[in-house]
């Protein structure tokens, strides 16, 4: 049998299961992070949902347990490198592996790039880019050593596109993207998988305000599947990308977003 290949008694759905498997999201506890932590505890992994606000990180830990999952309760900041791995060193202990990482954590702030001032550049790259590399770093080495791995990046439309008065963010989303391939490519011979996903608009505490203005109606009509996205959608992607049903896949930036990049002029 060629390497690679699939058994042919190999079900579908046992390709998408991670039940064996200890995954950690970060900002895993609101929003898109939350509901990808949730997603990888309903595929079967034990899921550890890791963010700075201990109250959060207790109650999704709760979620995770009532799913039959392990989990701990672990704070960390990826704009602190030490808490990174400490966090790292607890899941080890714990489960003996890691088997998946999610690096979502992410912040944004809406104002005209003539007016960006350094303080809240430095913080949106640092958080965004800085911290992705870190929680890579510190995580992805475990997997290298066991020549293992799965690792899931956030990126945006805004990797791809430019959107109104948020050049920090979109220019941090850039760089992920492109922080994502060269993982990929470097780590790829050791076994690791590096891959991100793209969410469009989805609905969440974050983005309500913007959904609920004339900018969200603009967004919604270029939209062609006519909604925003549920951050359940995006779930689906990162349990496929860090599925045995993804194997083979590395180094892209998955899209989920309604249509909105493949559309031209709607009717």
């Amino acid at each position: 049998m060629r390497p690679g290949a699939i058994r042919s008694h190999e079900s579908a759905p046992s390709r998408f299961s991670l039940a064996g498997r200890a995954a950690v999201v970060i900002g895993g506890t609101s929003g898109i992070g939350r509901a990808i932590a949730l997603g990888l505890a309903d595929a079967g992994a034990d899921v550890v949902a890791s963010a700075r606000r201990g109250s959060l990180v207790e109650s999704v830990a709760g979620e995770i347990e009532e799913r039959g999952r392990r989990t701990l309760r672990v704070r960390a900041d990826v704009s602190d490198r030490a808490s990174l791995e400490s966090l790292r060193d607890a899941c080890l202990a714990h489960f003996g592996k890691i088997d998946i990482l999610v690096s979502a954590a992410a912040v944004t702030k809406r104002v005209k790039s003539i007016d960006m001032d350094d303080a809240d550049w430095r913080r949106i790259i640092d958080t965004n880019v800085t911290g992705t590399l870190h929680a890579c770093q510190v995580f992805g080495a475990p997997m290298l050593a066991e020549r293992s791995g799965r690792i899931i990046t956030i990126a945006s439309l805004a990797s791809m596109v430019g959107f109104f008065e948020v050049a920090a963010y979109t220019a941090s989303k850039a760089a992920v993207a492109g922080l994502t391939r060269a993982l990929a490519v470097e780590w790829a011979p050791h076994g690791v998988t590096v891959n991100a996903v793209a969410p469009g608009i989805i609905r969440t505490d974050l983005n309500r305000a913007l959904i609920d203005s004339p900018r969200g109606h603009e967004l919604l009509t270029r939209t062609p599947m006519a909604r925003f996205g549920e951050p359940d959608d995006v779930a689906g992607a990162a349990i496929f990308l860090a599925s045995d049903a993804a194997r083979f896949v590395t180094g892209q930036v998955l899209v989920v977003d309604g249509g909105f990049l493949a559309s031209g002029v709607n009717q």
